[in-house]
């Protein structure tokens, strides 16, 4: 389709990958007394998959190759790779994706948008094809969060699991099933302490004889409760703004997929948005919070089952490390998914 007003981004297919490790939350918790009933009613996760002998660029990989599969194609245009947790600092992890993935010498970059990498990404690859650049884009969002765990931390490890999603996007015409409505993308830099891993950049190799060496830890800290809060006001707001754009109403929605960061926020995002029990995908209880690749992993594993039927109004949102938040909207289209390891 060539460039022009009415060239959109479309989604072509879907893939996920979870790692077969389950980790339940009697093994997770041992002999503490807080065990799988405070899990589920805090957090609820029953469940996590975790990664053995496999690393971020594994998952995608995996991921990748199923979401290509379901659109029937061995070839895109570029490769782009969201994360948290890298395999390395440098180089990217994309190029090596695209390599393992037999798709040659295309551009390949990665991102970091926190826990809303996809919904940024989405926008990245959907500008991408719409301004006529390429044709075909492989988005995938991999994490492998259990590598970035204190081992004493119980409490994250209860939260995070680790998998990756990936879609392919392709060139098509704007208000056909499967493309990406218009998106609202936001960010807050003043309170980008709330969730970090503040070792192993710049800032901690240059300042590491000066400080104590806790404020540089390599692993993830969060303030949850205030961050719990906020996202519940963040993406039901984010998403208001993306179904205006879009030209709807609240209330013409049938589904929509959030991070699956926490079942309170999940709850709380339901109410906020009046929606009906079962609006609200959700698989947090089996998987966790799986960072930048919950919501392509719920998507993928949601179509596989066939919850999302062609003609559904779906809104897509994500709140996050940054802090970051991203939301936009599409008709489900006739897509297929491969999801491994659901």
């Amino acid at each position: 389709m060539p460039p022009g007003p009415g060239r959109a981004a479309v989604l072509a297919g879907l893939g996920a990958y979870v790692p077969p490790r389950v980790l339940g939350n009697a093994e997770l918790c041992g002999q503490r007394p807080i065990g799988d009933e405070w899990i589920r009613a805090r957090i609820g996760v029953a469940n996590r998959r975790v990664a053995e002998g496999e690393a971020t660029v594994d998952l995608a990989v995996r991921a990748g190759r199923h979401a290509l599969t379901a659109a029937g194609v061995s070839a895109v245009d570029a490769v782009v790779l969201t994360t948290i947790s890298p395999d390395r600092l440098v180089p990217s992890g994309a190029p090596e994706v695209a390599a393992r993935l037999g798709l040659g010498t295309v551009p390949a970059f990665d991102m970091t948008s926190g826990c809303s990498g996809f919904l940024y990404g989405l926008g990245v690859a959907a500008s991408m094809i719409t301004g006529g650049a390429f044709d075909r884009v492989l988005l995938i969002a991999s994490d492998v969060f259990s590598a970035f765990l204190a081992p004493r931390d119980w409490l994250m490890a209860a939260i995070f699991g680790d998998g990756a999603g990936a879609v392919v996007l392709r060139a098509g015409e704007a208000g056909a099933p499967g493309a990406l409505g218009p998106f609202d993308l936001g960010s807050d830099g003043t309170q980008a302490d709330l969730l970090e891993i503040p070792g192993g950049g710049a800032r901690a190799r240059k300042r590491q004889l000066a400080a104590p060496e806790s404020e540089f830890s390599p692993y993830f800290r969060m303030d949850g409760p205030v961050v719990r809060k906020q996202a519940v006001v963040g993406m039901c707001e984010s998403v208001t703004r993306a179904v205006e754009r879009a030209g709807w109403r609240l209330g013409d929605l049938d589904l929509v997929a959030a991070h699956q960061a926490n079942q309170r926020i999940l709850d709380g995002l339901t109410a906020e948005l009046a929606l009906a029990p079962g609006q609200m995908l959700s698989h947090i209880e089996q998987y966790g919070n799986t960072g930048a690749a919950s919501v392509p992993v719920l998507l993928a594993q949601a179509a596989a089952a066939g919850t999302l039927a062609p003609g559904l109004r779906v809104a897509l949102t994500a709140y996050g490390a940054g802090l970051a938040w991203g939301s936009t909207t599409l008709v489900w289209p006739e897509v297929w998914a491969v999801a491994e390891g659901g």
